[in-house]
């Protein structure tokens, strides 16, 4: 696999009523994916002392995360009502590949600061609900 440039890492929001239509969110600077698998422990008595997981039984869920300078974007604007609204609706994450991962999202938490002498910035985190897809390209 060949190396990607992190700009072209990109968070984007369903814009819409069309689910296949997305906005890039604006003024990113950094962006992050997480697949996060939890276990079953089923260690026992007979286990010899090892533990046991118990294989496919856990949850999976896929957390993203942002940050960014707020440049007062359609896709920000879009980001803030969901987020007031604590609403589960589409995202997709896509890499320089082409490679993506899609799916329904609930932003948990969007932060704002900004210090006296630079820029208005903002992060955010976002949590899967439900199955997330990934297409290979």
């Amino acid at each position: 696999m060949a190396a990607e440039k992190g700009r072209a890492f990109l968070l984007k929001i369903g814009v819409g009523e069309n689910p296949e239509v997305f906005d890039v969110v604006g003024g990113m600077r950094s962006t992050s994916l997480r697949i996060n698998n939890e276990m079953v422990d089923v260690t026992n008595k007979t286990s010899g002392g090892w533990r046991e997981i118990l294989s496919g039984a856990g949850i999976r869920h896929i957390s993203l995360g942002g940050s960014g300078i707020f440049t007062d974007s359609v896709s920000e604007g879009i980001l803030q009502t969901k987020a007031l609204a604590s609403s589960v609706d589409n995202y997709e994450i896509t890499f320089e590949s082409g490679d993506k991962f899609s799916g329904a999202f609930q932003i948990t938490s969007l932060e704002y600061a900004g210090d006296y002498n630079g820029e208005r910035t903002y992060s955010i985190a976002l949590e899967s609900s439900g199955i997330v897809n990934f297409t290979n390209v």
